[in-house]
Order: C-alpha cells, then structure tokens, then sequence
C-alpha cells in the first residue's frame, strides 16, 4: 500500500519511521521545508518526496498538520484525493475537522476518519521523530455513521502494527469534551501557572512536583491557540469547573476552615487513587483483525 504523510513534524516524522520499521507500506511524503524533506530522506523514513498532486496515487494519506491547516489542505487539494482511498488526520480535536473535511473527501469518493494519537514529546520537528513515539500509547478513533465498519477496522489494526498499546473508539463530540480535561486543561493550567513572578525564585526550591506541572507549559502557540479556540466550549467548561474547585481550597485556607481544606484534600487524593485502579484492555485484543 503506498501511504502519503502529510506534515513531517514530530507525529508525522514518528509515524513515518514507524511505519518503515513495522510494516511493508511504502511511505511518502509532503512538507513545505526542504530540509524537513531531507532529513526524511537521508534516514530513509519516506521513499521519496511527492506533491499534492501525486495524491491521486496514494491508497492512504494521513495529514499531520495543526488544525487549521489540515482543513485547508483538504479543502485546497480535495480533488487531487485518490477516489476510493482512506483519509485520515492526527489532530487534537475532531469535530471541526471531520465536519469541515468529510463532506468534500466524500464527495471525491475518499473516506475520511479522523484520529488521534495520544503521544508526543516536549519538543516539536522532524528532528526529534523517533519510531517508538507510539509504544504503549492510545490511539484514538473517532468513525462518524457513515464510515463503514471495515474501515474502523483497518485503523485499529493499523494502529496496533504500529505499537499503540490502547485502540480506543469514540465518537468526534465525545473525544473533545473528553480531551479537553484529559489534555488542553493541562496545558491551560500549566501555561498560566509558570507566569508566577516568583518562577525567578524556583532555582534550589524546585523538584519534582515544580517539573511535572511544568512540563507541557512549553508548548507551541500556534497549534494550541488553535486547538483552545477549536474547542471552547468543553474547554471552558472544564476551566470553570477548575476555577470553582481553586475558590473552595483558597475560601477554606481564607477562613482557617481546617476542617474544610482537608475534606477537600481528602477527596481529591481518593480521586486520584480509585483513578490508578482503572484499566483497560486494548480493544482490538481478542478480535479478528484483518490481515
């Protein structure tokens, strides 16, 4: 199967190294920066660089682009778009996406569904793709009613062969109010709590605790304005939901209620303890996948 990546950045780039190192697909691909494009190919993770227009060759094509600009790569090259091939995207929201991009891939005959691969690291480029980036990882996929069953199947064999430890099926609505706690709160929180004037104070106070909630604030603007805005209303509500849990600790500390901080202590670390205890399977164990 010839397979077109579409963005060569760090999921892009590790899904292209993936998919060289775990399966016999033959790897394509298109960026915009030339030394992106050599980088590829020195390291051998595509076979050769294409242009949109040699998408009509291609059986898959998965488009590794921020949010906005995989709608508008779809939207500009629809019809360069093999008929009857399978699209796919890896962004971090899904509902804009698929209902702006599904419509005119359908009509050029293609199916689209869109994904998300739960990985990455805390820096961004081709230069630090690596083929194990999806090792034990979730991957996300999000069918709407018209994708047909075999397809589904596909990608979750295809996320499998490429070392996904979890395939997880939802729909589009339901991965981003789900996503907007499970991620873009986070990097909300992280973001606006390193703005402290006293982060230049932290040198010999900070440990672990300082770097963990830290971590994701470096981040990269562009996508993450994209994906916040794409996504506002479960993301605001999941801040409102954070501002009110953040007024109760500082009303109780306010009033020396000590009684009450420590109830609210309490409920969070059991929280987070009856959380540690879930598990799950991955959902394409025990099924027959195709081959």
């Amino acid at each position: 199967m010839k397979i077109a990546i579409v963005g060569l950045g760090l999921i892009g780039g590790s899904m292209a190294k993936a998919i060289q190192k775990y399966t016999d697909h033959e790897v394509y691909g298109i960026d915009t920066d030339q030394e992106t494009i050599k980088q590829a190919l020195e390291c051998g993770a595509i076979r050769k660089e294409i242009a949109p227009d040699d998408l009509k060759e291609m059986d898959f094509t998965i488009i590794s682009l921020h949010p906005r600009q995989t709608i508008d790569f779809v939207l500009t090259h629809v019809s360069c778009f093999k008929p009857g091939s399978l699209v796919m995207d890896t962004c971090g929201i899904k509902t804009a996406i698929v209902h702006s991009v599904t419509p005119p891939l359908q009509q050029q005959g293609c199916v689209f569904v869109g994904c998300h691969p739960m990985a990455g690291r805390e820096f961004s480029g081709f230069r630090y793709s690596v083929d194990s980036l999806f090792e034990k990882a979730s991957f996300i996929v999000t069918p709407t009613g018209d994708t047909p069953a075999h397809i589904t199947e596909f990608i979750k064999y295809f996320a499998q062969k490429l070392q996904f430890g979890k395939v997880v099926v939802t729909t589009p609505e339901e991965h981003d109010r789900v996503i907007a706690f499970t991620s873009q709160l986070a990097h909300v929180v992280s973001n606006c709590y390193i703005k402290s004037p006293t982060l230049h104070e932290q040198v010999g106070f900070s440990a672990g605790s300082f770097l963990d909630l830290t971590r994701v604030a470096k981040l990269n603007e562009d996508m993450w304005t994209d994906l916040f805005v794409m996504n506002k209303e479960p993301l605001m509500h999941e801040i409102n939901l954070l501002i009110d849990r953040l007024t109760e600790c500082r009303d109780a500390m306010a009033s020396e209620d000590s009684d009450r901080l420590r109830q609210l202590l309490r409920e969070g670390r059991i929280l987070k303890e009856e959380s540690l205890k879930v598990t799950i399977e991955p959902s394409y164990m025990n099924m027959n996948l195709p081959k």
